[in-house]
């Protein structure tokens, strides 16, 4: 997640800027450290932050670091991926199964 990546570090202080107001639309991962099947899609999530490029947004809530932001959004299960339009909720996966490549 070095300079000029699309893959963003998502926090409960900067979720309201980076995602909620961002003007494209954005797929938040939330993922722990210690999660087996976050590690296990974390390089496809990485892999499809590059190809969409100036076209999607991708950012990374670690949950454990930032409980606000997943209790908010119902967060239970990990790995979750929403995807935002508009500060909106517009899709949701739950589990490593939706993302295998």
């Amino acid at each position: 997640m070095g300079e000029g990546s699309n893959l963003m570090v998502g926090t409960d202080a900067n979720f309201q800027k980076e995602v909620l107001e961002a003007e494209q639309p954005t797929i938040v991962d939330f993922w722990a450290s210690w999660c087996g099947p976050c590690r296990m899609i974390a390089p496809v999530f990485e892999e499809l932050s590059n190809q969409y490029t100036g076209k999607v947004k991708f950012v990374k809530v670690n949950v454990d670091e930032n409980p606000k932001i997943p209790a908010n959004y119902g967060v239970r299960g990990i790995p979750t991926v929403i995807m935002f339009k508009g500060g909106k909720v517009v899709d949701q996966l739950v589990g490593s199964g939706s993302l295998s490549a």
